[in-house]
């Protein structure tokens, strides 16, 4: 028996030096025969449902809370921008959860598994009358929901946004680890993988504003509900099956312990001297070769405080001759930390601009509601459905952006996609300021409506004006998403160190949390201030409100805002990078003269 076990050791033994022994082309082949486009319905259809249970959930759910559990309109909104702010913080949780050791894969999983138990009590919360307050048609002096009431749907809402903050920032990166997303691949292509992901967000949309809210308003809130619940559920299966083809590249540790050690490295040498040359600092290929897969960051001149990290001295190496992490890092590891911290300005103009927009599921739905929505004598618009002007100018714009606007644009700039992700951003903060000026002065027809027929005074009123008159700043907000949201995605995925994308991705969510949390201390600020008598966002006749008011303030910060842009944008540097070619060749772009040429491109 001992002989057999030996022998059958021994045998594992050579299989096992077998596979070390496999060539590494084929290896390399095997690696690329996974992942590319038939990855991707398995992939985006998790995305799809994620977007199409959040949008039908949260596109409506002023009405919900309004409505059905009879909050006031501030504690409504604030409701819905501390649960939104929350849903957007969460990705860094789940940024780092995957980049350290789970993987995006797993996290992806598990995320989905509790958005669903999430979902699943949202839902029996809505088909139960014990956790709802008694109906309110009149909404004079209506009952709130309780506490017990209150705290079920804050539950349902805590679950959600600990499966979104899973789910948002690996589901992008997990689809872009399928195709080449080096430079070079990049602009040699006719079509942009961020539109795309973007465009398929916007059929999910699509699909919730239209059939969603309209259960929700005509049949049930529990059907409602139930449906985007049973959509997620199966978009979890579809995820699971694919698994075979996807290309999955393993945790290399968390991120953030690369950058507190560059940090504390550099505050240990804050009185070293720096070498001229930076030849002479640290470099360790070996080392960074898992986080530097695609490409090696090499040194820059910005922020040469943090190089004092990569200067040698004979403590930084142990008896083994490998450094000391604490007291050593990497150039690569130094430029990581750099390029996170070049990328913070210009991430951080998106937080402003998303609690300017923070009004179009709240306030722009009751202007909705107090209109003429009727499309026949039989019937009306749902108030939370003209969002879908929004999405279908995002469907139809994507589209021919890709197809006219960069072959166009390419033939003034001569850049391979038309225009640099900061251009884009660029335009799309300005064509935002238009949908905010837009906003207020539809307002104030919509009130002048009212008072021509003396209805300022009756809260449920329908005004003889017509809801499409909100379709103009719609359409702005739209076709700024397609320029600032989509160039916001593709900056901070190409301009993050590989080894932070999903941390990036989470940037993007984060920035969103920030500005609903912003949105919600605005809008509890106007409300405090303005006082009782004339306030500008009263808690139930919006009639009697200045709401014109406040979008003309939220205009002027965007004003200010995109000022600030564009004079981050005029300094930004490019992120410096050698990349690896086919040809296992170092092809240097990007640094200074790449970073010129960018902002270059954004002073035209």
């Amino acid at each position: 028996m001992s002989e057999n076990r030996d022998d059958q050791q021994q045998e594992n033994k050579h299989e096992h030096d077998d596979d070390d022994d496999v060539d590494p082309c084929k290896k390399q082949q095997q690696q690329q025969q996974l992942g590319g486009v038939r990855t991707m319905p398995f992939i985006l259809a998790n995305e799809v449902c994620d977007r199409f249970a959040s949008a039908g959930f949260h596109a409506n759910m002023i009405t919900y809370l309004t409505q059905v559990l009879n909050l006031p309109l501030v504690k409504a909104s604030n409701t819905l921008s501390n649960f939104s702010g929350t849903s957007s913080f969460t990705p860094l949780i789940g940024a780092f959860i995957a980049d350290s050791f789970a993987g995006r894969f797993w996290t992806i999983v598990i995320a989905s598994m509790i958005y669903i138990l999430g979902m699943v009590t949202i839902t029996i919360s809505a088909a139960l009358p014990q956790l709802r307050p008694p109906p309110c048609p009149t909404q004079e002096n209506c009952r709130e929901a309780s506490n017990l009431q209150l705290w079920v749907l804050y539950l349902a809402l805590l679950l959600t946004s600990l499966g979104t903050g899973g789910i948002r920032p690996c589901v992008v990166t997990f689809a872009a680890d399928q195709f080449d997303m080096s430079k070079s691949k990049t602009e040699s292509r006719s079509w942009n993988f961020f539109n795309w992901y973007y465009f398929c967000m916007g059929i999910a949309s699509l699909l919730a504003l239209t059939v969603i809210v309209y259960i929700q308003d005509n049949v049930s809130w529990g059907w409602g509900l139930g449906i985007p619940t049973i959509a997620m559920g199966l978009s979890l299966v579809a995820f699971i099956f694919g698994a075979p083809l996807y290309k999955k590249i393993k945790p290399i540790g968390s991120p953030f312990v690369r950058v507190a050690q560059v940090i504390v490295a550099a505050v240990k040498k804050r009185n070293l001297v720096g070498p001229a040359d930076p030849q002479a600092l640290y470099e360790n290929r070996e080392l960074d070769a898992d986080i530097s897969t695609n490409g090696r960051l090499v040194h820059s001149d910005q922020f040469k405080w943090l190089d004092r990290a990569a200067v040698v001295i004979d403590s930084d190496i142990n008896e083994s001759s490998q450094p000391k992490l604490w007291r050593l890092a990497t150039v690569h590891r130094v430029e990581e930390l750099k390029t996170m911290i070049r990328l913070l300005p210009i991430w951080a103009a998106a937080i402003l601009l998303v609690a300017s927009n923070s009004h179009l599921s709240s306030f722009t739905i009751q202007q909705a509601r107090t209109m003429n929505r009727h499309l026949s004598s039989s019937f009306q618009i749902p108030p939370a459905t003209m969002s879908i002007f929004s999405t279908l100018t995002i469907l139809t714009g994507l589209p021919l952006y890709e197809r006219l606007f960069v072959p166009l644009a390419r033939r003034f700039t001569g850049h391979p996609v038309g225009i640099t992700c900061l251009q884009r951003m660029g335009i799309g903060f300005g064509i935002n300021v238009f949908a905010t000026i837009a906003s207020a002065l539809i307002e104030t027809k919509r009130k002048a409506a009212a008072a021509d027929h003396h209805l300022l005074e009756k809260p449920t009123a329908v005004i003889p004006i017509s809801v499409f008159w909100l379709v103009p700043q719609y359409f702005l907000h739209g076709l700024a998403e397609i320029f600032m949201s989509v160039g916001h995605l593709e900056f901070l995925y190409d301009q993050s160190p590989e080894s932070m994308r999903s941390t990036a991705a989470a940037l993007y969510w984060i920035a969103i949390a920030i500005g609903n949390y912003a949105s919600t201390l605005m809008v509890s600020l106007v409300h405090k201030y303005t006082g009782e008598e004339g306030n500008w966002l009263p808690d139930r006749n919006l009639n009697r409100g200045k709401l014109e008011n406040y979008y003309w303030m939220v205009t002027g910060l965007q004003v200010i805002n995109l000022v600030y842009y564009v004079t981050c944008a005029w300094f930004y540097k490019c992120k410096p990078i050698q990349e690896i070619t086919d040809a296992d060749e170092d092809v240097e772009f990007g640094g200074d003269g790449e970073g010129d040429k960018e902002v270059e491109l954004v002073r035209k």
